[in-house]
């Protein structure tokens, strides 16, 4: 704690002249003695009183004085205070492997159960937005805290060819930017230059992205080098690899069926989800770099209940920062509130004719 008006403080120095003068006022009481015909007078007189009964009410006046005095020195304290509200990006890889069945009922369906209990759980002031990637990536739902339209983007989670892990990251970027005035987007509307300025190491914004794939990247642009456009932004990268060893399956159809051109196709039309055969290969390594770049953690789940594990140990809380704030305020309303406790036990014990 720090002090604005610290000279102040030598207002003080008025605790021990009142000190001193209750102390002869005691002292000049005993000097005064009274004779009585019995000792049980004096008993009765005394009944009930105590010595604490009689010193407490100025011990508390002196407590009152003491902090009404340090209030008016004006003193500072180190808060910490949220900054600003959170954003979650749920970036959700939804290629074809997703379809496999290695997770019961498979890994699509176990993600969406995860994602929606994540979702659940969060406190208010926390938005989240969702991004699913195959070949293509885009934003399924908006950041918002709405938890209905949330369940409803996962549950209608459609699945598409290959797998452009740097486009999940990215289109997650450019939704948080949407949100945040201080993010720059990634998209090429934007100025010429507008490159953000890289935010010293170890200071990050309260948003992060959670990047969850079964794959590898084949697609668009290469995950490191979004990783460090996460990097300059401030934003951590959370990584999930999903799968098991499990190699060489049958792969049915899964997710909401698309009859039409596949959004996240990357340029190919296919129907539906699913269909072939696939091989597990996650890329752990990429993977890794990633959130060790941004300052995230990367997570390996191998079943529906590890995952719902990995959601539960993320951390989603808001950020805070360290701020200045005075303080005097509260000084004073304990002054205020020892000083009324002092003279209500004062008129209690010590009644007048």
């Amino acid at each position: 704690m720090s002090l604005l008006w610290p000279g102040l403080l030598f207002l003080l120095g008025i605790i021990p002249v009142l000190i001193g003068v209750y102390l002869i006022i005691l002292h000049r009481r005993r000097r005064f003695a009274l004779r009585y015909s019995s000792l049980s007078l004096v008993r009765e007189a005394l009944e009930g009183q105590s010595r604490w009964k009689r010193h407490l009410p100025f011990i508390l006046f002196l407590l009152a004085l003491s902090s009404l005095l340090v209030a008016m020195a004006r003193p500072m304290a180190t808060v910490n205070v949220p900054v600003g509200r959170a954003t979650v990006i749920l970036a959700i890889d939804v290629s074809r492997s997703m379809c496999m069945r290695d997770i019961p009922p498979n890994r699509l369906e176990a993600a969406e159960e995860a994602a929606i209990s994540f979702i659940r759980r969060q406190d208010p002031g926390v938005q989240i937005g969702i991004v699913a990637f195959a070949g293509l990536a885009a934003l399924i739902q908006e950041p918002t805290e709405d938890v209905e339209a949330l369940e409803s983007a996962v549950e209608g989670l459609t699945t598409g060819r290959r797998t452009a892990i740097g486009s999940g990251i990215r289109a997650s970027l450019d939704a948080i930017a949407e949100v945040n005035s201080r993010i720059i987007p990634n998209t090429g509307g934007g100025e010429p230059g507008a490159e953000p300025t890289p935010l010293p190491p170890g200071e990050y914004t309260p948003d992060i992205i959670i990047v969850l794939t079964d794959g590898v990247s084949n697609s668009g642009p290469l995950p490191l080098d979004v990783a460090q456009e996460a990097v300059d932004r401030g934003i951590r990268v959370y990584t999930i690899g999903f799968g098991t060893d499990n190699e060489n399956q049958d792969i049915p159809f899964c997710g909401q069926p698309n009859f039409s051109s596949d959004p996240f196709d990357g340029g190919s039309n296919f129907r539906g989800g699913g269909g072939g055969m696939f091989s597990r290969g996650i890329d752990e390594e990429t993977l890794m770099q990633v959130a060790a770049m941004t300052g995230g953690e990367y997570y390996y789940a191998t079943s529906a209940g590890e995952l719902q594990t990995v959601f539960e140990n993320l951390p989603t809380y808001l950020r805070t920062q360290e701020e200045f704030m005075e303080i005097s305020v509260a000084f004073a309303a304990v002054g205020a509130l020892l000083a009324a406790l002092a003279i209500g036990l004062s008129i209690l014990w010590n009644p007048g004719p």
